[in-house]
């Protein structure tokens, strides 16, 4: 897991330099002022300010394959309510379950499926998740395809490496495999998908099944092999406010990602919009 802190005014990323610029103005809407905590799940969610401007440490919990939108996101939030301090700690979805489980401070919470989401929700942790994402697996390879796998029914001597079964990559790929009638042998299961990302463009592996949005973030790092079906295969994302968190911080963060400034980079990073 990887975990930073920002302080306020950070730099925007070159991709949402300009296009956050824009909508920065309907971010400063997402103020404590005119907000009752509705959405992150009302006053139950955790404390809530009574009035003024939002301030403070905004803790979001998201999972690894969210890492270059989250980043763009809390530049943006961060330039339009300088008060506030976003911190972000990335990761596979089940382990930031496991970290609110445990009572680890966040404020939200975003995960890669609904399954681990539901875990959460299901033992009092989070409030009104609500989806603003959706990915579908993919099979990648290093640049020019050294091993010349053709498809999951071609890995017969290459080294594939998948997420976990508990991950929601791990989750997707099993499906994957499902439909094409074939059974994975990897030699590794990583705890996220940007681990697998990285032990295929390093050369580690010959293969891996990682999210549509990590091949396109790798750009010439990666080929991108046909698989039947792949993009039937959906996870969706939910995020939710953190009970015992800011209600008011985690509605703001909430705010932005499922109006104009969260769907815009989501898109522009390639997921689906429900």
């Amino acid at each position: 897991m990887r975990k930073h802190r920002r302080a306020p005014r950070v730099r925007l990323h070159h991709r949402a330099g300009a296009l956050l610029v824009a909508v920065l103005a309907a971010l400063a809407g997402c103020t404590g002022g005119g907000s009752d905590g509705a959405g992150a799940g009302g006053p139950s969610a955790g404390t809530a300010r009574s009035s003024g401007e939002a301030g403070g440490e905004l803790v979001v919990l998201a999972a690894a394959s969210l890492s270059e939108v989250v980043e763009e996101l809390a530049a943006a939030v961060e330039a339009a309510h300088p008060s506030v301090e976003v911190t972000l700690s990335f990761g596979g979805s089940a382990d930031l379950v496991a970290q609110v489980l445990a009572g680890a401070p966040a404020d939200v919470l975003m995960t890669a499926d609904e399954t681990t989401m539901t875990r959460a929700e299901d033992d009092g942790a989070v409030t009104a998740p609500v989806v603003v994402a959706e990915n579908s697996p993919v099979l990648v390879v290093p640049t020019g395809n050294p091993a010349g796998v053709t498809g999951l029914d071609d890995l017969d001597g290459a080294a594939l490496v998948v997420c976990a079964p508990l991950v929601p990559c791990g989750t997707a790929a099993a499906e994957l495999a499902r439909r094409n009638g074939v059974t994975l042998a990897p030699v590794s299961e990583e705890s996220a998908v940007t681990d697998v990302l990285g032990k295929v463009t390093s050369g580690q592996a010959d293969a891996g099944v990682v999210y549509a949005t990590d091949a396109r973030r790798a750009g010439g790092a990666v080929d991108v092999v046909d698989v039947p079906g792949s993009t039937d295969v959906l996870n969706r994302y939910p995020a939710a406010a953190v009970i015992g968190g800011d209600a008011e911080l985690a509605a703001l963060w909430l705010d932005a990602v499922t109006g104009e400034p969260g769907r815009t980079v989501l898109a522009d990073a390639g997921f689906t919009l429900p």
